[in-house]
């Protein structure tokens, strides 16, 4: 099956992996300004070295890495929606134009979160992908019982 509400999936994936490289670009610089030597850390938290990092003044280091930790909460519940959106044959029209919508605000938090950081701007964007996905659940959930409008009476 060849749904095109998968193109936006993959889309989101990619950009996950996309802030996984720029994280990495960031932290590891970031960890040898701040004197953290990975060799020596043990049993260490994310939030320990974030805090280690934040008082060595690297905390625009961490704006990329907590991006790249929130692409994978709610983002989780959008590869679920859309994955049965296509299961039930209803990956495409509207549905692709909401999964599109989604990852391009995700893309602008990401970018917002890791360049300026402004709290306002990324809950508003935050807000609007989330719109976006709350339409793809419900979506999901009437296709279910079969009401959605993209179903014919009879199917």
């Amino acid at each position: 099956m060849n749904s095109p509400i998968l193109a936006p999936v993959v889309a989101l994936v990619c950009w996950t992996l996309v802030m996984w490289v720029w994280m990495y670009a960031t932290r590891i610089p970031a960890m040898q300004r701040a004197r953290i030597d990975a060799r020596e850390l043990v049993g260490t938290t994310g939030a320990s070295l974030r805090a280690d990092m934040i008082d060595g003044n690297e905390r625009r280091a961490t704006w990329v890495s907590d991006n790249y930790n929130h692409l994978h909460e709610q983002p989780t519940l959008f590869y679920a929606a859309c994955f049965a959106l296509a299961l039930m044959g209803l990956g495409s029209g509207f549905n692709v134009a909401l999964a599109w919508g989604y990852v391009g605000l995700r893309v602008a938090h990401s970018l917002v979160q890791a360049t300026i950081n402004r709290v306002i701007i990324r809950f508003s964007i935050f807000v609007l992908a989330s719109l976006c996905l709350f339409a793809l659940a419900i979506h999901a959930a009437m296709g279910l019982l079969h009401v959605h409008p993209l179903i014919g009476p009879g199917n």
